[in-house]
């Protein structure tokens, strides 16, 4: 595969001129359809405006909300004229868009009204009191002194604030000269996305970014997925993770494909809306297509025109999997991994690999990225079919963490390879098994447990819907094993069977000493299972029941 050196405007204009009526994104709940040609119009006007409010090379520029249409709208506009988007998760409260704020020295910020339950507006003024006095040409803050604007996106008018719908307007009445000046000094190299590590472990650090890194990174997913100008992509998972922007959005347009976004994840419209649209790609984490499957209306509809997607961010039952090919026309189906820091392809299973191959590997290196399982202390390469760290080395490498050299150098070794923190193994063929996290694993007794060998072996029970091992503190141990266990609808298991089962197939000292059953998991925004959280609850339930082995 040949590396692209576009930036994502160049690429967005390319598709202009090569298919300028294909349709580029559409919102089929409200009718609203852009063309490549039209979309295009859309982000000259938007940029337009952004310089004309002070935006400039190398400002940051933060989107805080769902899939509205007006995110990659914002997403290309910042892209075109060389400012960085800061992606900001969508369950963050006041605290953390502070934290972010500061973090990224963000320059203008632009919010929707609020989402789950959570106002945005509200947060915006009680973190800028003098919003509601202040012009919006005028914004000067005390405790952020870089911001300069704040948008609103929508049609809604609030005060000291520009909406995206009169910034449009405004972009259509300039003239194209500032613009173009921009655009000059745009390389394909330079940042233009700053993305926030999930915060599942603790404070999110922010991962820089390139042109090159994303739109290189999606053309080799949209290869993988074997996409065309035909296909369509029902894309449900939220923007502001890499899962989103990049393996979705990028790998689209690398192709000149469609996408069809649902603004957040909703089994019943993601059905809906396949069948409408006759969707020929669909992206989830396993616990997205778990609800689809199950959902009481799911034989109702017609998903004939799937043929591919990608299921992603999370351990996946292998009989999931095997459901979402057969059950839901997804036989070219796919799983890609990898992580913030390596934007994030790291490595996927093809099309063209066996049903078992892509249930139970996480595939082969992507093109022109090297993959290296390494010894976690001495950093050398182990032998194949060994565990080590996962390491991989190429264009989808971050730039770094932004004003952090220090973590940077952590992760990135002076040749050149990221660490990801990830343990597996890689076999004859290059195919990659994920078997566990470094920082996840469970050191009972001087033993090392790698919570995933225990999870693999808790799937193969039919009634467990899904399961996270992970280590409880022990004053005689250091720590013991606990499983928390997400139940099929009607299934019934007490925690007898559960040790009973885990008993002479494990050896003795990985066996769950607890057995927690759940209803849901405590996830990120972007799916992933937050482990601190099921720690906290773990310990909790412990010292509730009065046990003393803490």
């Amino acid at each position: 595969m040949e590396l692209i050196n576009y930036t994502l405007g160049e690429m967005l204009e390319k598709n202009v001129a090569e298919r300028p009526d294909n349709e580029f994104l559409i919102y089929n709940d409200r009718n609203l359809r852009f063309t490549y040609s039209d979309f295009n119009t859309r982000v000259d006007n938007l940029a337009k405006a952004l310089i004309q409010i002070g935006i400039g090379k190398g400002d940051k520029v933060g989107v805080w909300g769902t899939n509205v249409p007006d995110w990659v709208t914002l997403m290309f506009a910042s892209a075109r004229i060389g400012a960085i988007l800061v992606t900001i998760n969508t369950s963050y409260k006041l605290d953390e868009l502070r934290y972010i704020m500061k973090k990224a020295d963000i320059q203008t910020i632009c919010v929707i009204e609020g989402y789950r339950n959570v106002d945005y507006i509200d947060i915006v003024y009680q973190m800028l009191p003098e919003l509601r006095n202040t012009k919006r040409d005028n914004i000067k803050s005390k405790e952020f002194p870089m911001l300069r604007n704040v948008i609103y996106i929508g049609h809604r008018i609030f005060k000291g604030m520009y909406n995206t719908a009169e910034l449009l307007q405004l972009g259509g009445a300039l003239s194209d000269k500032s613009l173009e000046e921009a655009k000059a000094k745009v390389s394909c190299h330079d940042v233009v996305n700053m993305q926030f590590t999930s915060g599942t472990t603790g404070f999110p650090k922010g991962v820089m970014l390139t042109h090159h890194n994303i739109l290189n990174n999606g053309n080799a997913t949209g290869d993988c997925l074997n996409y065309t100008p035909d296909d369509k992509l029902l894309a449900c998972v939220p923007l502001f993770h890499c899962f989103g922007c990049v393996l979705a959005v990028c790998a689209v347009i690398t192709h000149g494909a469609s996408m069809v976004m649902l603004e957040e994840f909703d089994a019943l419209k993601v059905l809906a809306t396949v069948q409408k649209e006759r969707c020929t790609a669909l992206y989830g984490v396993p616990t997205m297509f778990i609800a689809e499957l199950t959902h009481s209306m799911f034989n109702l509809f017609d998903l004939s025109s799937l043929r591919t997607g990608i299921m992603a961010g999370a351990l996946c039952p292998i009989s999931t999997m095997k459901e979402v090919m057969e059950k839901m026309h997804c036989k070219d189906i796919i799983s890609v991994y990898g992580l913030t820091e390596s934007s994030p392809g790291m490595t996927a299973t093809r099309h063209t690999d066996s049903a078992e191959i892509r249930s139970t590997t996480v595939g082969r290196a992507f093109p022109n990225v090297e993959v290296m399982v390494r010894n976690p202390e001495t950093r050398e390469e182990v032998a194949r079919g060994e565990q080590g760290e996962l390491c991989c080395k190429g264009f989808n490498v971050m730039k770094g963490y932004y004003n952090d050299q220090k973590a940077t150098d952590e992760v990135i070794d002076k040749d050149g390879w990221l660490h990801s923190g990830d343990l597996g193994t890689m076999d004859e063929e290059g195919y990659v098994r994920i078997t566990g996290r470094l920082k996840d694993m469970i050191i009972r007794g001087g033993e090392n447990i790698y919570p995933r060998e225990i999870e693999n072996l808790l799937l193969r029970k039919p009634e467990i819907k899904n399961v996270e091992v992970i280590g409880l503190p022990s004053k005689l141990y250091g720590e013991h094993v606990a499983a928390f266990i997400q139940l099929h609808e009607g299934s019934n298991l007490a925690e007898t069977d559960i040790k009973t089962f885990c008993r002479g197939k494990l050896a003795r000292y990985k066996n769950p000493r607890y057995v927690f059953f759940i209803d849901e998991f405590p996830q990120t925004a972007s799916g992933k299972v937050q482990k601190y959280k099921l720690r906290e609850l773990g310990v909790k339930l412990i010292e509730e029941s009065g046990d003393s082995v803490l």
